[in-house]
């Protein structure tokens, strides 16, 4: 996939609670280059756990966030395309995340899913009626973003959502 970007003010707030609230207000306190480089480590170790807590599983996961760029590069082996879709989305719908490079390997490639930016208004029986002709397969959708879904009507403006080729 390569860089992608993500619309930084949506999602999830992961920053704004311990190590890494810690660490940003020791950062506007005092911005020194040991004070920027605990902040990234925070953001990218809350990240981690984030994707930790979704169930993906990534051999030599390894995750770096540029505050600088608002950058997360991700890099690791998935099992499978869906796999690491899910952990881009995972480090890309974060507040305060403007893009996300991909390093990741995947074991088993296949075709790449689609990503769609949520708008106002939006719901995944109107994604699927735009990506698949008909609003019935809304679930796909819901079924491909899962466990970052947990129910089909909660999604939000500015979420990325994977759109998987038609079945």
């Amino acid at each position: 996939m390569g860089l992608i970007s993500f619309i930084k003010e949506a999602g999830e707030k992961l920053f704004g609670k311990g190590e890494a609230k810690a660490a940003q207000e020791a950062a506007a306190q005092a911005p020194n280059p040991e004070n920027i480089a605990r902040l990234n480590k925070a953001a990218a170790d809350a990240i981690v756990a984030y994707i930790d807590t979704m169930g993906l599983k990534v051999d030599g996961l390894a995750v770096e966030f540029d505050g600088a760029t608002r950058t997360v590069t991700v890099s690791g082996q998935v099992a499978d395309q869906a796999t690491k879709e899910k952990v881009v989305l995972c480090c890309g719908n974060v507040e305060g995340v403007a893009a996300v490079n991909d390093m990741l390997v995947v074991a088993t490639p296949q075709p790449e899913s689609k990503i769609y930016v949520v708008v106002k208004g939006d719901t995944l029986s109107k994604i699927s009626k735009e990506f698949y002709g008909t609003p019935n397969k809304y679930m796909l959708i819901f079924e491909a973003n899962k466990p970052m879904l947990t129910h089909p009507d909660k999604i939000y403006p500015g979420q990325a959502l994977r759109i998987p080729p038609a079945a």
